[in-house]
């Protein structure tokens, strides 16, 4: 792409609206009423011209000054110059965000003067039957009547959906502050979550039921991943599937607590992968790669991309087996910025970590969540992105953010439903212009941050968007083996087993990984990483010199790859690493011939190599 067509997108990218309907897109769609459909538009139609009524007659008196203040301190952000910023090799001109220090700067004076005017209408603003009020109109305004009339009169069930949802203010409450429904369509969400609460018990209450309204609301189409099926069928099947790897543990440990309002647990399914990809990607972690399932958070799951998934141009993926998904081709010859990008969300997208898609001119990357905050990986900050999840980027890390504290989130969205009350315009250039109430909102939010003291925590991995050669220095981590994991036994039929950490001198290198195995034990990773091959050296006991078959216990995600084995310093054999799809699988036996006594065995990868992992290697005496 041209320096000069990068520039121009990023500068348009960076010029988006602030929208304050977090989901909402566009709703020209024709919608078709019956007569009985067009009775109930006009009801829903009256009820959000009397809810707007009564919310208007609520609006608080402010202080003139105060106001004024307030709207003289944003309105100097539109005067600040932009500064220059190089992202991906392009130099661009920044104007709004963190990367702007005087932007910055002056949201935080303009944060002061939200104070001064917030601080007079706290009362109104702590108000729960004027929050319930707002809310319901706010969910009539962005899901429109005649949408609710085109559901409700399908029948008496989903007409029953609309009139559960509408008369019940916890359920309202909750439903737009967790962001409402995507495309406005409560009727669908509604019947995702009543199938979801029928089907587990246990969704009624809890993070569980957080859970299982936030992912109603987000996912809307009348499919979900799986064409042939409704979306509500769908949506239990991953509920259900879920649910059962919380049961085992398989799931990170901080998928039950991941905060706030409950607005996260939208993004713990998957946007396309199937639930097949899904659980072969929790095998691939599991078997192959433990320990990226118990790194920090930002690579936690997702370094799996960083260690198998190279940035590889050019790659023809048509010879490739027809029966394995584009996941699983994915590790046979790595990809460029998308299919890495890809692999990275479905990583923690099957452990339930919260991941979106984060695109940025020309190039590919993802966002995920962390204990700290949402993070970009193998790509820029947030503000070089097009959208996330079709928002503002900057706008998108600012609710993550402001959703961390519930109580003063909702009065951040008082402000703004009030606005829609009032038919304010929306704030635009990130809170430099807009409507006074709904600014106020935006600036509430702001406020939200400061206070929770809450810090952006910026990119992962962006030296990586488009290489395989990092600029960051990596502790290689020390790894302590007991002596119980590296003995080597001989059951009564004479059969050796050589632990994989029964080598002389286990030591983690750039290509050689000890770990602690998910099922107990040690295995160890012979990586793709590192510049030279690395030599695991055996010497065992053996009590009858003869032939022996050998076999090693071994988990690859590649195809087409070898050991390669030397046999006392002089004998030297190829062993087939058979392409096991992320289980546990034993080579096709070997004959070797050994001396009695001390023998010494050498194990490698031969060039170029792919990641393998392996548990032990058996000898196997021959009749």
């Amino acid at each position: 792409m041209k320096k000069q067509e990068v520039i121009k997108r990023v500068s348009a990218t960076i010029a988006l609206v602030f929208v304050t309907s977090i989901f909402a897109v566009g709703k020209s769609e024709t919608i078709s009423l019956t007569a009985e459909g067009k009775k109930l538009e006009a009801y829903y139609s009256k009820m959000e011209a009397d809810l707007r009524a009564e919310i208007t007659r609520l609006e608080p008196k402010v202080d003139e000054k105060k106001k004024a203040e307030f709207s003289k301190k944003f309105g100097t952000l539109k005067s600040v110059p932009p500064v220059k910023k190089v992202v991906m090799g392009n130099e661009v001109a920044v104007k709004y965000g963190p990367d702007n220090p005087a932007f910055v700067e002056k949201q935080k004076e303009v944060v002061t003067a939200a104070r001064v005017v917030m601080k007079d209408i706290d009362k109104f603003l702590i108000g729960e039957k004027a929050l319930a009020t707002m809310a319901k109109f706010a969910l009539l305004i962005d899901a429109t009547p005649g949408r609710l009339a085109e559901f409700s009169q399908k029948g008496k069930d989903e007409k029953a959906l609309i009139d559960k949802l509408l008369n019940d203010d916890g359920l309202v409450v909750q439903v737009m502050t967790m962001g409402g429904a995507s495309g406005g369509n409560y009727g669908q969400a509604m019947l995702s979550y009543t199938a979801i609460q029928k089907a587990s018990p246990r969704s009624h209450k809890g993070f569980f039921q957080s859970w299982a309204l936030a992912v109603s609301l987000q996912y809307t189409g009348e499919t979900y991943v799986y064409p042939d099926a409704p979306a509500a069928d769908s949506l239990v099947k991953y509920y259900m599937n879920y649910l059962k790897a919380y049961d085992n543990r398989i799931l990170d440990p901080a998928f039950s607590e991941l905060g706030g309002t409950g607005w996260n647990y939208r993004f713990v399914f998957p946007d396309s992968y199937t639930l097949e990809d899904i659980d072969w990607m929790r095998k691939v972690l599991r078997n192959y790669r433990p320990d990226h399932t118990r790194l920090e958070y930002r690579w936690r799951y997702c370094r799996i991309v960083k260690t198998d998934i190279p940035y590889t141009g050019g790659v023809d993926r048509s010879g490739m087996p027809v029966e394995l998904s584009n996941i699983q081709k994915f590790f046979l010859e790595g990809g460029i910025c998308g299919p890495r990008a890809f692999v990275g969300q479905i990583s923690g997208y099957a452990f339930g970590i919260p991941s979106r898609r984060a695109p940025s001119p020309g190039h590919g990357a993802m966002a995920h969540w962390t204990p700290d905050g949402w993070t970009t990986v193998l790509g820029p900050h947030f503000y070089f992105c097009s959208h996330i999840n079709g928002m503002n980027p900057m706008e998108f890390l600012l609710e993550s953010q402001a959703q961390q504290d519930p109580i003063e989130y909702k009065k951040a969205l008082m402000c703004e439903w009030l606005g829609k009350a009032l038919a304010e315009d929306v704030p635009s250039d990130y809170g430099s212009s807009g409507g006074f109430w709904r600014l106020l909102g935006f600036y509430k939010r702001q406020a939200i941050v400061e206070d929770q003291e809450i810090e952006d925590i910026g990119t992962t991995g962006e030296e990586l968007a488009e290489s395989n050669v990092t600029t960051v220095k990596e502790d290689i981590e020390e790894i302590e083996i007991s002596e119980e994991f590296r003995q080597i036994t001989t059951d009564a039929d004479g059969i050796i087993t050589i632990p994989v950490a029964a080598c002389r001198s286990p030591k983690n290198g750039e290509k050689i990984r000890f770990m602690e195995s998910i099922d107990g034990g040690m295995q160890v990773h012979y990586g793709l990483g590192g510049r030279r091959p690395e030599l695991l050296n055996y010497t065992l006991d053996i009590p009858k010199a003869g032939k022996y078959e050998f076999t090693g216990h071994v988990c690859s995600v590649t195809m087409k790859r070898d050991f390669l084995l030397r046999i006392n310093r002089r004998t030297l054999v190829d062993v087939n690493i058979p392409y096991t799809k992320a289980d546990w699988m034993d080579t096709e036996p070997i004959e070797l011939d050994l001396k009695a006594g001390a023998n010494r065995i050498s194990f490698t990868q031969k060039a170029p190599n792919k990641g393998v992992s392996i548990k032990y290697f058996k000898l196997k005496p021959m009749e």
